[in-house]
């Protein structure tokens, strides 16, 4: 599975003072602790506007990149702080764009510059209509959103459609419509990636983490690839990688295997 870390976030108030604070450290020690746990992208996302998120999304490449070769996630929806990630950006591994959406004044905006960038695209389905409300919505929004990204250029297998995971305690029907798009996607445009913010399922439940892990695996058996997600809970790499195994996503379940031997298993 494709893991975004997600733990630079500054919405999350610890990240938000180490980031006004330029606490290096603190970065740095979840820069590389996502990285050994298996992270194939640091997010990076400052929480802030205007000019303080141009200077906030700067440091924090420069700060994670000096740690790890891992590839950065830039999450921004400002395309001047976009264009001022990638004039710091100097890792060799392409890095991410997360997000566009199908609303129409943010594709006018972004479309041309996120098709040049050469980077991976986070595509969420959101559209001018608002938040998919079912699983109709989220495959013709998604399936749209696919179309307009490749025929902008965009390689399909650099595109990782998200199709809008929403709170199970606010809407039921939300993890069958988001597992029944995930199917519907993975067949009908095999070539892209799917993710989701995984663990928005649980938000305002109790036992988050049990929810968590049980909807990664129904997303795997589904077709997800992907997802945005804390790699440093070791029983959630735990259930993805006997997920993928038992999805037929892991040859001989040599990571399977190999996650055993290095006693994650258990942990």
């Amino acid at each position: 599975m494709i893991i975004i870390g997600e733990l630079i976030n500054g919405s999350r108030k610890a990240i938000a003072k180490a980031i006004a604070d330029r606490d290096e450290a603190c970065i740095r020690d979840l820069a590389s602790s996502q990285a050994e746990a298996g992270a194939s992208f640091i997010d990076c996302n400052p929480g802030t506007v205007g000019e303080d998120e141009i200077r906030d999304i700067q440091w924090l490449i420069e700060t994670v990149q000096a740690v790890t070769d891992v590839p950065i996630s830039f999450d921004t929806p400002n395309c001047g702080a976009l264009q001022a990630a990638f004039y710091v950006y100097e890792n060799a591994a392409t890095p991410m764009i997360n997000s566009i959406t199908a609303e129409q004044e943010r594709l006018d905006e972004m479309l041309e510059f996120v098709a040049q960038s050469g980077a991976n695209i986070v595509a969420l389905a959101l559209s001018d209509a608002g938040m998919p409300a079912s699983a109709d919505d989220r495959i013709a929004t998604s399936l749209g959103l696919i179309d307009t990204l490749t025929g902008a250029g965009i390689a399909p297998d650099k595109v990782f459609v998200d199709p809008v995971v929403a709170p199970l305690g606010t809407d039921a029907t939300c993890g069958g419509g988001v597992l029944e798009a995930v199917r519907a996607i993975s067949q009908q445009r095999p070539e892209v990636h799917i993710t989701c913010g995984l663990s928005n399922i649980s938000y305002g439940l109790p036992e988050r983490k049990l929810l968590n892990r049980v909807f990664v695996a129904q997303g795997i058996a589904a077709g997800m690839d992907s997802a945005i997600m804390d790699p440093l809970d070791g029983q959630m790499m735990a259930t993805i990688w006997a997920a993928e195994a038992l999805a037929g996503r892991d040859e001989w379940c040599m990571n399977y295997i190999q996650a055993s031997r290095a006693g994650r298993l258990t942990q």
